[in-house]
């Protein structure tokens, strides 16, 4: 979704200003599971979102997991040594590109996009 709203001034060149306030980013994911799993998935996608007409939340999949650093680039850890990581999720929308499933050996490659809310 196009956030800018274009302006042609009589002379000179165009300008840009913010359409809205806040744009969903679209983000084209891909999973490999197996046939449980893709009956988690299928099952979900069903009943929990009511076919993707409704919102979910879903761990940020450019963030979440990921260990905090120092400075110079070493993880932070807990007193126990353990890595300290990083939280987050994104509240999400199923995209206008539905689920398709692709068979891998005994696997399933299910591809799909969401729209991540502001």
């Amino acid at each position: 979704m196009e956030a800018r709203l274009k302006r042609n001034p009589e002379a000179g060149p165009p300008g840009y200003r913010r359409r809205f306030s806040g744009v969903p980013e679209a983000v084209s994911l891909s999973i490999l599971v197996d046939r449980n799993n893709k009956a988690v998935f299928d099952n979900f996608r069903k009943d929990l979102t009511k076919q993707g007409s409704l919102p979910f939340w879903m761990p940020d999949a450019t963030t979440d997991g990921i260990p905090l650093l120092t400075p110079t680039g070493a993880p932070l850890l807990t007193g126990a040594g353990e890595p300290i990581l990083m939280s987050a999720r994104w509240l999400c929308l199923f995209g206008e590109q539905l689920p398709a499933s692709t068979i891998v050996g005994v696997e399933f490659r299910i591809s799909f996009s969401v729209m991540v809310m502001p």
